[in-house]
Formats: C-alpha cells, structure tokens, sequence
C-alpha cells in the first residue's frame, strides 16, 4: 500500500483516496492522474459509497501540475497553430472536470499546501474542510503558466473580484481566510481533519441516493460558469509559449523569473 501513488481506503459509507507521493508534494503527474480516474471510477461503482474524501499524504494536499514530469517533455511537446501543446494539463484539466460533475458527493479534506491546480482540485470538490495549518494559492503565472479550468472554479466559488485578487497576486491565503473567502467550508484543528469529513459523509448517506444524484447534477446545469464553459471549448492554457519555457527554466535553476520586480 505504501509505494502506491493514490490509496484507496474505505471507511463506509465513504471512501478515503489519498494523493500519496508526498516527496513531490502530491503534484499531479501523469500517474497521479491516472491513479485518481481509476479510483474515482471505482467509487461511483461501489453502491456502498455515498461519498469520495480526498486528502494528501504528508504536509500537502497538491502542489499542483508536476513541473518535474515537465522539465522532462518539455522539448518533445506537440505543436499547433496556438504553440505547443501540454497534454498532461489537458489530463489535468479532464481530472478536475471529473471530480466536478461526480454522481456522489465529494469532499476535500486539506491537510497542507494546495496550490495550481491542486487548489483547483479542491475547488472542484462538493464540500471542503482544512486543517488550520493548511495554505491555498493560485501561483500558475509566477511559472509562465497559464491559469486554466481553476479559473472557472475559483470564480463560482468566490466570485469575480476575490478571483482576480488569488489569481493576479499569485498569494497563499491562510485556511481561516479561504474561509471567509468562500473557498473552504470549514477550519478545523490538523487532528481532527478526517473525523471531520467522514462526519459529512454520514450526514450525506442519510439522503436518497437518486434525487442527492439528480439533485448534483442540477447544480452543475444551473451554475453559471459551468454552462458557459465546458471542456470542449477551453483551448487557452494547454500550451506553452516562450514565456513558459523561461519562466520554467528559472525555476528549475532556482533563479528569478525574466519577468520578476527588480526594485530600483
């Protein structure tokens, strides 16, 4: 269980998926991906499940993207008319997809750090809860990245102008402040973190499983962001332009970026 990259524990009536490659802070490589479609499958197949808790191994919850699996492609990358293509932002971006139009409730329990799109992972789920230690942010940009379907998200939850506030300073916000943000739903102590969600998940199996079903999915058609943008029409943030690859490079090689503030 230890050398797997995602665990997959359950606690009936949830199940606990664990992003479980700490060492790299739970980036969303390849694999990681992969191992979380595969669980979340499982999941929704399981009658017995009536709610997904997903959390990090470690002091993170996901540092987002692996700019490491990255730095390796990052000469072989497809290219079209728009620059050249990352797929695994693609992957990316499907993941969070996922989690957001799930038949059964999901919960993100937030041990640490989650930023890129590991705070787009959390945006994505149902409900939220972090432990008081924990730190979100939106830092894309900081690496030349453009940010992608975490905008939708981000914008659902807390609306335009505190959007443009995570999005444009790149700043980390503490757990009590996503909370008043609107971005998590609860701050509790680190030790009681899972208790927490698995209590959510009891108060959820206590609905009826089709209209709770139907009801998530009438949620999704009626939020606003979500009928204005699907998958099929996001084609922006994909792909890596000059200013990526520098910006990329100068964090490999632990350097400012070109672009950083240079005060006079």
């Amino acid at each position: 269980m230890a050398d797997e990259i995602v665990l997959y524990e359950t606690r009936y009536p949830a199940v606990i998926i664990t992003l479980n490659n700490p060492e790299h802070r739970n980036a969303l490589s390849s694999a990681m991906i992969d191992a979380l479609m595969a669980a979340i499958a499982r999941a929704e197949e399981d009658r017995r499940v009536r709610a997904l808790v997903f959390t990090g191994a470690g002091s993170a919850f996901s540092a987002g993207m692996d700019l490491g699996e990255l730095r390796t492609i990052l000469d072989q990358l497809r290219i079209d008319d728009s620059g050249k293509v990352w797929e695994g932002a693609l992957r990316g971006e499907a993941l969070i997809e996922r989690v957001y139009r799930l038949s059964k409730p999901s919960i993100a329990a937030v041990n640490g750090i989650a930023v890129g799109n590991g705070a787009g992972f959390l945006s994505a789920c149902d409900l939220a809860v972090a432990a008081d230690s924990a730190r979100i942010g939106y830092t894309e940009m900081r690496h030349g990245i453009q940010a992608g379907m975490v905008i939708l998200h981000l914008m659902r939850l807390v609306g335009e102008r505190v959007a443009r506030y995570l999005l444009l300073t790149g700043e980390l916000v503490t757990a009590d402040q996503a909370k008043v943000l609107g971005l998590i739903n609860q701050v509790v102590p680190a030790g009681q973190l899972m208790d927490s969600a698995l209590a959510w998940a009891d108060a959820i199996a206590m609905n009826a499983p089709k209209a709770e079903a139907i009801t998530k999915s009438l949620m999704c058609k009626f939020s606003g962001q979500a009928i204005a943008m699907s998958m099929t029409e996001y084609t922006a943030a994909p792909h890596i332009s000059d200013e990526t690859r520098s910006g990329l490079e100068s964090f490999f090689e632990k350097k400012p970026a070109p672009w950083s503030f240079k005060p006079s």
